[in-house]
């Protein structure tokens, strides 16, 4: 069984869809073992807990600095003994010595085609604020590995949405996250969780 961590800031729909997905066994060989958001009003951690699932709260804010915060953070995540960490809206820069020590078994959603709208700045609202800005015809989301850039790290998983006329930012997120977000990060645990999926040169290779 692939050991999965989530961490998330906020409401946790995808967390969601990853539960319903581990529940209905769309998911395969997969348990969530825990969830940590830095926002200890986050309606992800109540989500964790109607399920069963341990949930806690860990933010910067009560820490006298970033490293000692970093240096617990690093530990609770350990203490999980994940074999993936999901990062699902998580607004938390990942520690160097976290990125290294879960090298390609850490994962996050981005509500764009990368490398088009990401990077530093780009995240919630101000991507689909951005791409309406634009006048781009097709948006999506990506989820990838995470390496020490910001989205800059090997791509798992790719889904286009089109954009409609009349669209504003809130709708087009929902959108993006009904058609993309929740169902290609289930998808992309789920190869996880099955062996299906290498990094050669930078890059990932999906096996049938």
């Amino acid at each position: 069984m692939l050991r999965v961590l989530v961490c998330v800031s906020g409401g946790g729909t995808n967390l969601q869809a990853i539960i319903d997905k581990v529940e209905a066994g769309a998911i395969t060989n997969t348990e969530i073992v825990g969830v940590i958001s830095n926002n200890k009003n986050a309606f992800a951690l109540e989500r964790a807990k109607k399920h069963g699932i341990s949930a806690e709260c860990i933010s910067p804010k009560d820490y006298e600095s970033r490293d000692i915060f970093n240096k617990q953070f690093l530990e609770r995540v350990n203490a999980y003994k994940p074999d993936l960490i999901v990062l699902a809206g998580f607004l938390v820069v990942i520690p160097p010595e976290m990125i290294a020590e879960y090298r390609n078994r850490m994962i996050n959603i981005h509500p764009s085609l990368i490398p088009a709208f990401c990077g530093t700045g780009y995240y919630g609202l101000k991507v689909h604020e951005a791409a309406l800005k634009r006048g781009v015809k097709v948006v999506g989301a990506t989820v990838h590995f995470v390496d020490e850039g910001t989205d800059t790290g090997p791509i798992i998983l790719q889904k286009a949405v089109e954009v409609q006329n009349g669209d504003t930012p809130e709708i087009l997120q929902k959108r993006v996250m009904e058609q993309a977000e929740w169902k290609i990060m289930p998808e992309a645990i789920d190869l996880i969780a099955n062996g299906k999926v290498t990094v050669e040169d930078g890059r990932t290779v999906i096996c049938d």
